[in-house]
């Protein structure tokens, strides 16, 4: 199975381009690494397929917030990306700089 070069980074402000919710990536799995009840509960005609990169958000949809499991083949590039207001987010991330997330633990030092 060949991989594919991630087309976002962790920090990056993203949104799903079916279902109403964005967050900030915090991981991200080269190809699928969930469990397969979890694969097996998306609906077969939009399953994404396995060889992608996935990508873990801290997610937001205006009313909760929660951590999501994405494919790449569902994902947008926020255009103008406002702030995330995750509750976990100050433990992942020290600050934004271009609307970018800086991680803790990929921070230059």
């Amino acid at each position: 199975m060949a991989m594919r070069v991630a087309k976002y980074r962790i920090g990056q402000v993203v949104r799903h381009r079916v279902y109403p919710f964005r967050g900030v990536i915090f991981d991200v799995d080269p190809v699928f690494n969930n469990t397969e009840e979890w694969y097996d509960a998306i609906p077969e005609d939009i399953r994404p397929a396995r060889d992608q990169p996935f990508y873990h958000l801290l997610a937001e949809n205006g009313e909760n917030t929660y951590t999501a499991y994405v494919s790449e083949q569902n994902l947008l590039a926020e255009d103008n990306p406002r702030p995330i207001q995750h509750p976990e987010l100050a433990e992942l991330f020290d600050a934004r700089k271009d609307g970018v997330y800086i991680s803790r633990t990929l921070r230059p030092h």
